[in-house]
């Protein structure tokens, strides 16, 4: 659901809890009773997922439910930290010691497909009047198709568009919330307005913070790459990408609205706690943010759409998660049936009525349950008109290698204000094209 590493980290468990899930919470889950003589044993499916508390428990109670009806067939949960998840099942599947069922984020999607491990589930989606793919939002449904083939069911979709504002902050500046339309020069305006300086020069409050800098790549018309699914070059140092670049490195280290790694390291609290605490007027993140913002008692926040670049243009890039089938399952049929209970429209809701997700099936993500449910954030239902602008990390297997080696050192390199943005992208362009050509 989540590729960022900020993201990811909201979604680590300690190793004990994930080996109680997989050992004890999954067994719970899917008990079966005694066989009677002659009758056939339960077929097991195995199904790998990571996820926060809230999170897991909400997909153990469904599959609670659903086993009660389906003796048939016994789900074992297999929870597994993010961080690793990938190498790990990996790793699985080269012993062959595989779940049937793994959950799969849109990036990871990539890693997995590339290794042709993935069951084709065209035909069991096909006529099956749990999945309408008309119901889904077409952007993910696209991701996770490959040459006509669908491998992967949505289950949810996570554009990085909220911006999440402090109310307090703003009616004490007197200024405007942010709306939909706002742009750039409005948000930087407002950011500027909402940071403050103590007597020493230090900023004491803070207007703006995005971890997604190339949601200013997309806004500003630029891109990662000449095409998304197919890519054959990295276009980062096009005049559009690079001015947005040097722009988000201007909210830290000229503007200084928005603060620096370091900064937020000596403040010792994440973004969230900045948020919350009122040193943190605005930050761009993802719909994820809601169930720990929800908890604070007198607290008024809400979230505006990403604002629009300089020619007006919108760009997102997005998150989004799904269940896919291993090639090496036994069970596919079985498999499948599991997969409707874990992305069918009852967990679709189970999952929106925490806020934690924006449900897969538009129909679902538009309804009483999530986008008009009274519950804050209350203009979440612009997420729905921000699917349009969203915007999937490169198809390929090597985007991941490329961001780590060369993409991101450089980044942090211009966000520290040690180097230009063109200075940065001239460093790492040739490098991540020559992997991208050698794959």
């Amino acid at each position: 659901m989540r590729p960022d590493k900020l993201i990811a980290a909201l979604l680590i468990l300690p190793l004990s809890f994930s080996l109680c899930l997989a050992g004890c919470e999954s067994d719970r889950a899917g008990s079966a009773s005694p066989k009677a003589p002659g009758e056939k044993a339960p077929i097991e499916i195995k199904v790998a997922f990571w996820g926060a508390p809230d999170e897991v428990n909400i997909i153990a109670e469904i599959i609670s439910r659903w086993q009660k009806v389906h003796p048939e067939i016994r789900v074992r949960l297999e929870h597994t930290p993010y961080r690793g998840y990938a190498d790990k099942l990996l790793t699985r599947i080269a012993g062959r010691a595989a779940p049937d069922i793994i959950c799969t984020e849109v990036d990871l999607f990539v890693t997995f497909q590339s290794k042709n491990v993935l069951l084709d589930l065209t035909p069991y989606v096909g006529g099956n009047p749990e999945f309408d793919l008309k119901d889904f939002y077409p952007q993910i449904i696209g991701r996770f198709t490959v040459d006509n083939k669908l491998y992967a069911v949505p289950r949810d979709t996570a554009p990085f568009a909220c911006v999440y504002y402090n109310k307090k902050l703003f009616d004490e500046a007197n200024l405007p919330y942010p709306t939909d339309d706002w742009d750039m020069d409005d948000m930087l305006e407002k950011a500027k307005r909402l940071t403050k300086i103590d007597g020493e020069g230090r900023v004491v409050q803070y207007g703006f913070y995005a971890w997604a800098w190339m949601n200013f790549v997309y806004s500003f018309g630029g891109s990662l790459v000449d095409d998304v699914k197919d890519p054959t070059e990295c276009t980062l140092n096009s005049a559009e990408s690079v001015e947005a670049l040097q722009f988000y490195s201007d909210l830290i280290n000229k503007y200084k609205v928005q603060p620096s790694t370091n900064a937020m390291t000596n403040l010792a609290m994440g973004v969230q706690g900045m948020f919350m605490t009122g040193r943190l007027a605005m930050f761009a993140s993802g719909i994820w943010e809601t169930p720990g913002l929800r908890k604070i008692q007198d607290f008024e926040w809400d979230v505006a759409m990403f604002p629009k670049g300089p020619n007006g243009k919108r760009g997102f890039g997005t998150g989004g998660s799904g269940y896919c089938i291993l090639k090496e399952s036994k069970h596919p049929k079985e498999a499948f049936e599991v997969i409707k209970a874990l992305a069918g429209k009852d967990a679709q809701m189970a999952l929106a009525e925490t806020g934690l997700t924006q449900p897969a099936i538009m129909s679902i993500a538009m309804s009483n349950l999530w986008a008009n449910d009274g519950k804050i954030p209350y203009n979440k239902k612009m997420l729905d008109g921000a699917m349009r602008y969203v915007v999937y990390d490169p198809f390929t297997p090597v985007w991941r290698e490329a961001k780590e080696m060369y993409i991101i050192p450089e980044l942090e390199l211009l966000f520290g204000g040690k180097k230009t943005a063109r200075q940065a992208v001239a460093a790492f362009i040739n490098k991540v094209n020559s992997l991208i050509k050698r794959q």
